[in-house]
C-alpha cells in the first residue's frame, strides 16, 4: 500500500501528516517553544528520595521535578541480587545520568529511567546492556537469526553495550548496519564526555526534531514520497538522509507550489475532525470519543444505519466498521493509556470474536505498543496503548474557560438562583444601601422576564433595592455583586 508523508513547517511549529491511500492515519505536531522531551538525556541532581514510594524526584532543569521509580533504575545484574531499595541506590544531592521515557502530562512531571537507550535508523543502542535483541515485528525465525548473525560479525571485539535490531533493518545492507553502529558509538562517546564537564542539571543529548525523526522513525518500505514545504528544512533533511538514512533521500521532495500543502490534501479539515467528540462512520453509525485524565472511552452507535437485512446484521456491520475507525482514530489523535470500547451489544459469540479479530488486525499497523483484552462480562473491550507524548487534543487545545473542562455550563436559571442566594448572604453580613448585579446578557434577561418576581421578592425581603447591569465580557456562569 502506498504511503505518503507531508511535512508543513513554519517558524512556530512543524506538522506532519502520514497518509495511507490518501487517508490521513497519523498527525504529529511539534511547537518550537514546547518540544517533546522523550529520549532526551540529562545529567540530573537528586532533589528528594521517597522511601515510602520507592521513588525519587530528580531536578533536570524543568519547571517541575521529574519522577524516577526504583524499577527504572539500572543496576548491573549479579547472581546474588536481592531486592533493591531506592534509599540504598540514591541520596539527595547525588548527580545521575537519566533519560526521559514519558513527557510531563497534565500536572505530572516527566518520567525518567537510568537505563539509557537511543535509536539510529536500523538499531537501538543500549550502552549498559550486552545482549542483541530483535524487534518482535520481525517474525520470520530465519530472518531474525540472520540479522543477529550479521550484527555479531559487524560489532568490534572491544565494543561495550547491546543492540536491538529495529524493524527497518529487514531491508538494510551490511554497510547500512555498520554505519549505524558507528553513528551510535560516536553519539554515546560525546554524551559521556559532556557528562564529565557540565554542571547538573544540564542536557547531555536532545532527541532529533520532528522533521528529522520522520526520516529515522516514520519512513518504511511502503513510503512512496515525503513532501516538505520548507526549503531550509528540506536541505537539512537531505543532508541528514545522506549521512544516516541511506536510500531515503530519493523519496524527499520539496513542495513549492502556491497552494498550501495541507490545504491541497485537506489536512486541516482532518485535524478539526480529530478534535471532535463525534466521529461519523460511512454506514451512518458513529463513535463518541471522550478523553479524560484517567482513561479514554469510545462508544459505538448505529445512528441512521439500517442497511442490513435484520437488526443483528446491522449491529454486526456497524461494529466491524467501528473497529477499523477506532484503530485509525487512536493513531490520529495519539490516544494512550487505558481505553474502554463499548461496542453495540451482540448476541452472537461468533460476531464478537469476528469484531475483536478485526480490531486487532486494524491495530496491527500501529507502531505503538498495544494490549487488547477480550470482551468483559459487561460487554466492554479493554485495551491499553502506550502513552509517551501528549495527545493531539492536549497539544492543540486547553480546557474551556467557561466550563473548566467539564463540557457543560450552568443554565442561566441556575446562575440566577446562585445570585439570589449570594445577595442574601451579603445582606446578612454587610449593610449596603443598594445591591447591583453584574452578569451576562442571558442571566439579566431572565431576571427581567421569568425571574422578575423572584428578584422583587428578594428586594422586599432584604429591604434594599437591587439593580441589574449587563457585562458583555462575562460568560454565562460569571457574575459579581456590587455593594453600593
Amino acid at each position: 500500500m502506498s504511503e505518503e508523508i507531508l511535512i508543513n513547517v513554519t517558524p512556530q511549529e512543524t506538522r506532519v501528516a502520514v497518509l495511507l491511500l490518501g487517508s490521513v492515519q497519523e498527525l504529529h505536531v511539534e511547537r518550537a517553544g514546547s518540544r517533546g522531551l522523550v529520549g532526551n538525556i540529562y545529567l540530573g541532581r537528586v532533589a528528594r528520595v521517597l522511601p515510602g514510594m520507592q521513588s525519587a524526584f530528580i531536578d533536570i532543569g524543568l519547571e517541575r521535578a521529574a519522577f524516577l521509580h526504583v524499577a527504572d533504575i539500572w543496576v548491573e545484574r549479579r547472581g546474588d541480587e536481592t531486592e533493591r531499595r531506592i534509599e540504598q541506590l540514591l541520596h539527595e544531592g547525588q548527580t545521575v545520568v537519566v533519560q526521559v521515557i514519558k513527557d510531563p502530562i497534565g500536572t505530572k512531571g516527566a518520567r525518567l529511567s537510568t537505563q539509557i537507550s537511543f535509536a539510529g535508523r536500523y538499531l537501538v543502542y543500549l550502552p549498559q546492556e550486552s545482549h542483541i535483541g530483535i524487534s518482535q515485528r520481525i517474525e520470520g525465525e530465519e530472518e531474525r537469526e540472520h540479522l543477529r548473525q550479521v550484527l555479531q560479525e559487524l560489532l568490534p571485539l572491544d565494543i561495550q553495550g547491546g543492540f536491538i535490531v529495529r524493524t527497518m533493518a529487514e531491508s538494510a545492507s551490511v554497510e547500512d548496519l555498520g554505519a549505524d553502529i558507528a553513528y551510535l558509538q560516536r553519539l554515546w562517546h560525546d554524551i559521556r564526555e559532556k557528562s564529565k564537564v557540565c554542571i547538573a542539571p544540564c542536557v547531555l543529548y536532545q532527541d532529533l526534531n520532528l522533521a528529522l525523526r520522520v526520516l529515522r522513525d516514520f519512513v518504511n518500505t511502503e513510503t512512496s514520497r515525503i513532501l516538505v514545504d520548507s526549503r531550509e528544512t528540506f536541505q537539512k533533511m537531505i543532508e541528514f538522509a545522506h549521512n544516516y538514512t541511506g536510500g531515503v533521500s530519493d523519496k524527499l521532495q520539496h513542495y513549492s507550489a502556491d497552494r498550501p500543502l495541507f490545504d491541497l490534501h485537506a489536512i486541516d479539515d482532518e485535524i478539526e475532525k480529530a478534535l471532535a467528540r463525534r466521529v461519523d462512520l460511512k454506514s451512518g453509525g458513529y463513535l463518541i470519543i471522550d478523553q479524560t485524565e484517567a482513561l479514554t472511552t469510545i462508544d459505538v452507535n448505529t445512528g441512521g444505519f439500517v442497511g442490513a437485512r435484520n437488526f443483528d446484521d446491522t449491529i454486526f456491520k456497524t461494529n466491524l466498521e467501528a473497529s477499523q475507525s477506532i484503530a485509525r482514530q487512536l493513531r490520529l489523535r495519539n490516544l494512550g493509556g487505558i481505553i474502554i470500547i463499548d461496542f453495540i451489544d451482540m448476541g452472537s459469540a461468533e460476531h464478537r470474536e469476528t469484531v475483536l479479530s478485526e480490531l486487532k488486525r486494524s491495530l496491527a499497523r500501529d507502531s505503538t505498543r498495544i494490549s487488547v483484552s477480550g470482551f468483559s462480562t459487561l460487554g466492554l473491550v479493554e485495551m491499553t496503548r502506550k502513552r509517551t507524548r501528549e495527545s493531539l487534543a492536549h497539544v492543540l487545545c486547553e480546557p474551556c474557560p467557561t466550563c473548566q473542562g467539564r463540557g457543560e455550563i450552568k443554565t442561566a436559571r441556575t446562575v440566577c438562583y446562585d445570585v439570589l442566594r449570594e445577595i442574601i448572604r451579603e445582606a446578612r453580613q454587610f449593610g449596603a444601601r443598594e445591591y447591583r448585579i453584574l452578569a451576562s446578557q442571558p442571566v439579566v434577561d431572565l431576571f427581567l422576564d421569568e425571574e422578575s418576581q423572584s428578584l422583587a421578592q428578594l428586594s422586599d425581603f432584604i429591604g434594599k433595592p437591587v439593580s441589574l447591569q449587563v457585562e458583555t465580557s462575562y460568560t454565562q456562569e460569571q457574575y459579581d455583586i456590587i455593594l453600593l
